[in-house]
């Protein structure tokens, strides 16, 4: 009996560690030589499995891959995937959610507390030769009088909820999804989105990015929240109107913002965000720690290997199986 052939669009991470660890599992597993349609079909018209990191899967790659079971995504977002369409077709669609967790709740606080402190600014002034402790921009709180509000409570927003409690700020948090236990154990308060919004000194996104989330952040959103306050974003960059949120910047509106994502990765070099000083950039970095570079394409290539044993694993799309 042949083994399933499970067909790799697209990584760069480096090595062969996804196809290393499907092959001895016993699977077959071939590489695209790009994540074109026509690349992907050449390989895929018999893949039962497909992992992709950055390639965008849509309804015609599905359709020419006929036998697909199953789309496991190097990463947590999965918006590269059309997930409806999978669904339709009975193929189910897996994350990878619990590689970085640690590490991108850390960044995030670290970004937060890094302009919660205003340090961008008082390092640049200490360079220049100023010695001043009262100028610190955008920035320089007291927790317990500074409301950081947390945008989905799901496994970061969580840990972040929960560290800024820790710190001594005050936490909001808006999920529709969330237990309302869960937030008061945090010692945090469930509010509605808009009012999360409005009533952040420090807001932090932690929320998937659907049709219903893309620039969730917009101008008309920007425009409720406080003078000076800042927004973070760790998560997906699409949740955010960048022209309005550079927009904003550049008014004194909002005092700062610390970016880990954008809408198009790389940064573009003419993006209005780079000359910003208040806006703090790192290059998609929050996911990092050799650890966790280690267990990314293993836990993308075990998706395929424990699903197709039947085994569980975190599907995205669980109507699939009714199709």
């Amino acid at each position: 009996m042949t083994a399933p052939l499970i067909l790799v669009s697209d990584c760069d991470l480096p090595g062969t560690v996804i196809e290393d660890t499907l092959r001895q599992a016993g699977l077959r597993a071939e590489r695209a030589a790009s994540g074109s349609i026509d690349d992907l079909a050449v390989l895929g018209a018999d893949a039962e499995g497909l992992v992709v990191q950055w390639a965008h899967i849509t309804a015609d790659v599905m359709d020419r891959m006929p036998n697909l079971r199953i789309i496991s995504r190097v990463g947590i977002g999965y918006d590269m995937v059309d997930v409806a369409a999978a669904t339709a077709r009975g193929i189910a669609v897996a994350n990878t959610p619990s590689y970085c967790i640690e590490e991108v709740a850390a960044h995030t606080i670290a970004m937060i507390m890094t302009q919660a402190r205003g340090l961008p600014a008082y390092d640049r002034a200490v360079r220049a030769g100023t010695w001043k402790a009262v100028d610190a921009r955008p920035l320089a709180v007291r927790p317990s009088t500074t409301t950081v509000a947390v945008l989905g409570f799901g496994r970061i927003g969580s840990i972040v909820a929960r560290g800024c409690r820790a710190l001594g700020f005050r936490v909001v948090v808006a999920d529709p999804y969330a237990a309302p236990d869960a937030v008061r154990e945090a010692g945090c308060e469930l509010v509605e989105i808009p009012d999360a919004v409005a009533q952040a000194d420090l807001l932090t996104l932690h929320v998937p990015l659907t049709d219903a989330t893309r620039h969730l952040i917009d101008g008309p959103a920007l425009a409720t929240m406080k003078q000076g306050a800042v927004i973070v974003n760790t998560c997906r960059g699409p949740l955010i109107d960048e022209e309005a949120l550079a927009a904003s910047l550049r008014a004194g509106h909002l005092g700062a913002a610390a970016l880990d994502v954008f809408a198009g990765e790389p940064l573009a070099d003419d993006s209005p965000l780079r000359d910003l000083e208040q806006v703090l950039l790192t290059p998609h970095a929050a996911w990092y720690s050799p650890e966790a570079l280690a267990d990314l394409p293993v836990h993308a290539a075990d998706n395929i290997i424990r699903f197709l044993a039947g085994e569980s694993v975190p599907i995205v799309n669980p109507a699939y199986a009714a199709r």
